[in-house]
């Protein structure tokens, strides 16, 4: 009995564990195929659990955007990037003005910092700071400086040479031309002699040459050579044409090794420092408008000293002087465009085969040359005025038309690149259309 009763229950756990496995093979089928028709007909699944809003808060998802088809960049989840962005599209247009004319801009302001609160800049200029600024300027442009492009304007030699020359011994000439004038305060024809004294542009002659299309290579030869040759001529030039003219003394050999220690030497440091290790130059390269924003600031650091030292001077003089002084400015700087203009159309007809084969017929080579030759440096002019100590006047009226000088044919030559751009284009919509 008892071996019988045994084998009954064995057998009936056997049944009821193949039923239950029968019963959830069958089961799971069953919840498989319900949930596959769920799904097809996009119904809901199953009642979502009381917290299912806070954990669904809580969960972590990546940031993702995507591109609508109007082409506006849009956030996820709550649209807080496409609405973040909005808000900065209004001060898009006024970033890129600031960076794009942030020297005129950063002169500019220095100048009202200086008039507004003098008490600053007096104080940095006790503790000669424009020394230190005017040397980071020069270890900046040593650093930028490339010595393969300077190479490839040997080809252009004819035109470099013209370039050199009128910058460093012709355009001198035209200070004599405004000491003939009369201006009071007699320190603002002072300042715009000195300007035409200087070599050309550091950065904004290769600038406007290379948005002109012109040869790069040839603007960046004469303004190195230029401004290297220029601690030579500057102190000879100012003593030849303003201080025999003037009746001062300029103390040349003082002067001379004073642009050497100023200009040259820190030239040379950022040179060596450029061609000695390779990580530097690419590093350099690759922010090269990050360092034209710190030489234009090194740069503002000088006029606002010289503005605030000289502010109850300044406030002393009419608003028509100045207003005069900026006129002559822009008057010298057309005189130079035509002057180099006509030089350089002159040189073409007198080389080569009615000027068709010369190197100054080349529209690249011409343009480089007008730009370049036309404009004068104001760091060095403001080196010049620091080292000169007074000798022609006090240094912030000597500056102060020299900026507006600087700003203005930066604006002038802007508006004659974009004249010849627009040249360009009409003249290949003429040939593609014959």
């Amino acid at each position: 009995m008892a071996g019988s009763a045994l084998q009954i229950y064995a057998q009936s756990t056997l049944q009821v564990a193949s039923l239950k496995r029968r019963w959830i093979r069958t089961s799971s089928q069953s919840i498989f195929h319900d949930l596959h028709r769920r799904i097809l007909i996009q119904l809901p699944l199953h009642p979502q659990p009381p917290f299912h809003f806070l954990r669904s808060r809580l969960a972590l998802r990546p940031i993702r955007s995507k591109t609508s088809s109007s082409g506006e960049v849009e956030g996820d989840g709550e649209g807080g990037s496409s609405i973040f962005e909005d808000r900065l599209d209004w001060a898009r247009p006024l970033l890129k003005f600031l960076e794009a004319n942030f020297l005129p801009l950063a002169l500019i302001s220095s100048v009202i910092l200086g008039v507004a609160n003098p008490t600053l800049g007096c104080l940095a200029h006790s503790y000669s700071l424009s020394k230190y600024s005017t040397f980071g300027i020069f270890v900046i442009s040593g650093l930028m400086l490339k010595s393969e492009e300077i190479g490839a304007a040997a080809k252009s030699w004819q035109a470099g040479t013209y370039g050199l020359i009128s910058i460093l011994l012709f355009t001198p000439f035209f200070s004599r031309l405004i000491l003939q004038l009369q201006l009071s305060p007699r320190e603002f024809l002072n300042g715009l002699a000195i300007f035409c004294c200087v070599p050309t542009t550091l950065s904004s002659g290769v600038a406007l040459t290379q948005l002109a299309r012109g040869n790069t290579a040839l603007a960046l030869a004469m303004t190195v050579l230029s401004n290297l040759l220029g601690i030579l001529f500057v102190p000879f030039s100012l003593s030849s044409f303003i201080g025999h003219g003037s009746g001062v003394t300029i103390p040349t050999k003082q002067l001379f090794q004073n642009l050497t220690f100023t200009l040259l030497i820190p030239l040379i440091i950022g040179k060596v420092l450029r061609d000695s290790f390779r990580n530097i130059a690419q590093y350099v390269d690759g922010n090269k408008r990050r360092f034209s924003m710190v030489s234009a600031i090194l740069l503002s650091l000088v006029p606002w000293m010289q503005m605030s030292r000289s502010r109850s001077l300044l406030l002393t003089t009419k608003l028509s002087s100045f207003l005069i002084a900026m006129i002559l400015g822009m008057f010298l700087h057309l005189v130079l465009l035509a002057f180099n203009t006509f030089a350089v159309q002159s040189l073409s007809v007198m080389h080569g085969d009615s000027g068709k084969n010369s190197v100054f017929a080349k529209k690249e080579n011409a343009r480089a040359v007008i730009i370049v030759t036309s404009q004068k440096t104001l760091p060095v002019t403001v080196v010049v005025v620091e080292q000169l100590g007074g000798a022609l006047g006090e240094s912030g009226l000597l500056v102060l038309p020299c900026i507006a000088a600087h700003i203005i044919q930066i604006i002038i030559d802007s508006f004659l690149v974009n004249y010849w751009l627009q040249k360009d284009q009409s003249s290949t919509g003429n040939t593609i259309d014959s």
